[in-house]
């Protein structure tokens, strides 16, 4: 049976079943949703269908790819699979979606996306980050941030984290669809996806949604801070579900949000925390060491040490050195904020200033920024602030742009 690109994709698994086996141990691990499949483990039935292709064992391949469809009927891509299969019983196939050309032609842009989506869940597994590294933008975390959530565009992938007492541990990924003109939104209605550090904000009720957006939908912080100071517009960017008759959809596809098949959705939803998960959206995830993590950190450690041993002193100059020009809290301008600062620092009265359950993301562009989250609390108060801060160099030195309680 020759099955060209079909075929192809096989030959990635004939030699391991490590993807394979990767992705039944991460679905095994958590609680499964109240649906037929969790996505986890229909991509790995799909990629096991590829393996056995590979592997020139049409027939387990076929009666897997029937099991498929039956089980997953809006699985459109599976659908495509076993249409192949079934035509290389008659003859031979060239290429993915293997139709008539008139045919092939009234379905060019569905048969297109379909294949760019096979293409890009097998580089993906393809190219799994090796064990031990992370997100380079997660530098920190409290251990009261349980989650975290990354993005990469370049390989429609979402992976989800546990934060464990040893670092943070990758436990699943899954195929995500952005916007129809890719990534770095800029504009309201420019059908992008944002890049950046954001939180997921709040958790929607799916009986208030539309069916288009799946089981539900965890909207995300865009715009955040950075965004706004940038003069970036729009909202309403969400990781979202699938409509009832789509199990995934194209890798460029929505206007804006995270597309993500409607029972990983819902692992993800019952998995993280509101206002608490950052969700990391890059075009390319770097993937680096904990050592390095570690290293990249000691400088603005430093720095962050540096302002609170400055509140703790209570001199409100030396810490107004720690703040730009261009400083902004909610809409206040530096001079506006100043009697806020000078407030604080008569509530603390020289105590020590302890930073409690300290987060730091970096987000590296065309500048370096940190995002900082803390509580804060004066020596010997049982009460603090939970605040936000993002930081930028200035002249080689760690400044603070923004400053908000959360």
């Amino acid at each position: 049976m020759a099955c060209g690109l079909l075929l192809a994709q096989g030959d990635v698994f004939s030699k391991t079943q490590e993807p394979v086996r990767i992705l039944k141990a991460q679905s095994n691990k958590a609680p499964q949703p109240n649906t037929l499949e969790a996505g986890g483990v229909a991509e790995a039935r799909l990629i096991e269908i590829y393996t056995l292709i590979g592997r020139g064992d049409g027939r387990a391949a076929f009666e897997k790819a029937e099991q498929l469809v039956s089980d997953l009927p809006n699985f459109q891509l599976a659908q495509l699979v076993y249409g192949d299969l079934l035509v290389a019983r008659t003859r031979p196939v060239s290429t993915l979606g293997d139709v008539p050309p008139a045919m092939a032609k009234e379905a060019s842009a569905p048969l297109k996306d379909l294949r760019e989506e096979s293409l890009r869940r097998v580089k993906a597994l393809r190219e799994r980050p090796q064990k031990g590294t992370i997100p380079s933008q997660f530098l920190q975390l409290s251990p009261t941030t349980r989650h975290a959530i990354a993005v990469d565009a370049s390989r429609s992938r979402l992976y989800l984290f546990e934060n464990t007492p040893s670092g943070l541990e990758l436990v699943a990924d899954y195929y995500i669809s952005v916007g129809k003109a890719g990534i770095s939104k800029n504009v309201e209605g420019d059908q992008r996806t944002p890049l950046g550090v954001y939180y997921i904000t709040s958790n929607l009720d799916p009986k208030s949604l539309k069916d288009f957006y799946g089981s539900g939908a965890l909207p995300i912080s865009y715009p955040n801070v950075l965004d706004s100071k940038r003069g970036k517009t729009g909202s309403g960017i969400w990781l979202h579900g699938t409509p009832p008759a789509q199990f995934s959809r194209a890798p460029l596809a929505t206007d804006g949000c995270v597309v993500l098949a409607n029972p990983d959705l819902e692992h993800i939803i019952r998995t993280v925390a509101i206002r608490a998960t950052p969700v990391v959206i890059a075009q390319q995830l770097q993937w680096v060491s904990a050592n390095t993590v570690k290293n990249t950190a000691k400088g603005f450690e430093s720095a962050l040490l540096a302002w609170r041993n400055a509140k703790t002193a209570g001199n409100a100059q030396q810490v107004l050195d720690f703040y730009t020009s261009d400083f902004n809290s909610n809409g206040k301008s530096l001079s506006q904020w100043t009697p806020v600062l000078r407030g604080e620092l008569e509530k603390t009265k020289g105590r020590t200033i302890q930073l409690k359950d300290v987060s730091f993301l970096q987000w590296i562009d065309h500048n370096e920024t940190m995002v900082a989250t803390f509580g804060e609390v004066a020596e010997g108060s049982r009460i603090g602030w939970t605040k936000r801060q993002y930081w930028t160099h200035v002249n080689g030195q760690w400044k603070i742009f923004y400053e908000g309680l959360l």
